[in-house]
């Protein structure tokens, strides 16, 4: 499914109002990487460090991405190493993240706001901190926060839960094709950056 595709025009919208907007906005919950801020963080070394610890289990695991190597090292029993090299990475790169523009809406929402984010919660908190945002959030969902990672709604229905609304009434904002499934899968109404 492309950006311009909605499933059936109740969870997705590309422009500049939520779908479904007949329904009250009651919270909105941002992904955090290529949404609030970028991180930075050399995927490509990141993917050869998870490759080589998998070569370490005789995985092959050439041509998996970051986050199909963490499945394939969580199968090979080692993935709280990957998880936590990865975290690690996430957490230099969100000492060092870049502020994106969306940030400052994120800043002067009048509804409760979270985060949901795939990289490791504390790297969330970290780059919250790094550019005063941490004040403005009110849930905070990263990877290992709940055992599910992003597209399963599970990650996001937990931000939801915190904020005490109901799905249905939640807009998540998000950069990327799997925060637009969590979003349909969580049943909220979506927004593309």
């Amino acid at each position: 499914m492309t950006r311009d595709d909605a499933s059936d025009g109740a969870s997705t919208d590309r422009g500049d109002a939520p779908s479904g907007a007949d329904r009250e906005l009651e919270a909105v919950v941002y992904d955090l990487d290529g949404t609030l801020v970028r991180l930075v963080v050399d995927w490509e070394d990141v993917e050869r460090r998870l490759a080589d610890l998998l070569d370490r289990e005789d995985v092959d695991a050439d041509p998996l991405s970051a986050w199909a190597l963490l499945d394939a090292a969580e199968d090979a029993g080692v993935g709280d190493e990957a998880d936590e090299l990865i975290a690690e990475a996430e957490r230099e790169g969100a000492r060092e993240s870049e502020r994106l523009p969306l940030a400052d809406e994120l800043v002067a929402r009048e509804v409760p706001v979270g985060v949901c984010s795939l990289n490791h919660e504390r790297a969330v908190r970290i780059a919250l901190d790094e550019h005063d945002l941490t004040q403005h959030v009110e849930s905070v969902v990263g990877r290992g926060t709940v055992p599910e990672r992003k597209p399963h709604p599970r990650a996001l229905l937990a931000a939801v839960e915190e904020l005490g609304v109901a799905p249905e009434n939640v807009l998540f904002v998000g950069d990327s094709a799997s925060d637009e499934e969590t979003a349909e899968r969580a049943e909220t109404q979506f927004k593309w950056v």
